[in-house]
């Protein structure tokens, strides 16, 4: 059976991730996920308004007063510096989870197929997956939201660029395979840290939290199912063992 999403069906084949028919998927946020520390957050505190207001709107969108799309819009919108700038800044900054790269060998060999759902941009996300795994890390799917140039600039200008939204609602992305017959659907994981996971935390079947950070607090409050890591080395040995 295909799978059903909005009333229409999509053929099993045309899922990328079904395509070697894998027994479990697992789907992750990008920044303070897999990563230490988040890309935007670190351009957004350093380049742009500060860390006091952009934390303010995320209190704001776990609270519902704002979407995160408009309080994201809002924080990116804030940072001046030329696009290829910010790029080059966040190679020299950011930093891998010390064991994902042991996570991404083992689902490599293990046909555990890995889905980047992350409301950054695909640019930043791509190099900072190739810089900081390798070319193997072409290999992971990215489904996000891009950049473009602004109306007359070029995005290499100071404030030259914006980020262009696709769907952000995450939850989409991952539907299609949970909508799958059981005699074909997968087991789906999800790992995330914060606001901008809330859509896809009730969408798989088990949801890693990071620890002390937003996700964790609105699960709570929601009555969410998940599980706490503090790294990817909790992931790791529990995916083993599914």
């Amino acid at each position: 059976m295909d799978s059903q999403t909005n009333g229409t069906y999509m053929p099993v084949d045309e899922l990328p991730a079904m395509k070697t028919k894998p027994k479990c998927i697992f789907f992750t946020d990008f920044d303070g996920t897999i990563t230490m520390s988040d890309s935007n957050d670190y351009l957004t505190d350093n380049l742009g308004f500060g860390q006091q207001r952009r934390r303010q709107g995320n209190i704001d969108t776990l609270e519902g007063k704002v979407t995160f799309r408009d309080a994201f819009k809002e924080m990116l919108d804030s940072i001046q510096t030329p696009f290829s700038e910010c790029v080059e800044i966040l190679l020299r900054t950011i930093k891998l989870d010390p064991y994902f790269k042991e996570f991404y060998k083992w689902s490599i060999q293990h046909n555990v197929p890995v889905i980047v759902l992350s409301s950054g941009m695909e640019p930043i996300i791509r190099a900072l997956l190739v810089h900081l795994i390798g070319p193997d890390a072409e290999k992971i799917e990215i489904v996000s939201n891009d950049v473009k140039d602004r109306p007359g600039m070029s995005r290499d200008q100071p404030g030259g660029w914006e980020i262009t939204f696709h769907d952000d609602r995450r939850s989409l992305a991952i539907k299609p395979y949970a909508n799958l017959s059981k005699d074909r659907r997968p087991t789906l994981l999800f790992a995330g840290d914060g606001t901008s996971d809330l859509s896809a935390a009730r969408e798989t079947d088990l949801l890693f939290a990071k620890a002390g950070l937003d996700l964790v607090t609105y699960c709570e409050r929601e009555g969410v199912p998940f599980t706490t890591f503090e790294n990817w080395s909790t992931i790791l040995e529990t995916t083993k063992r599914i």
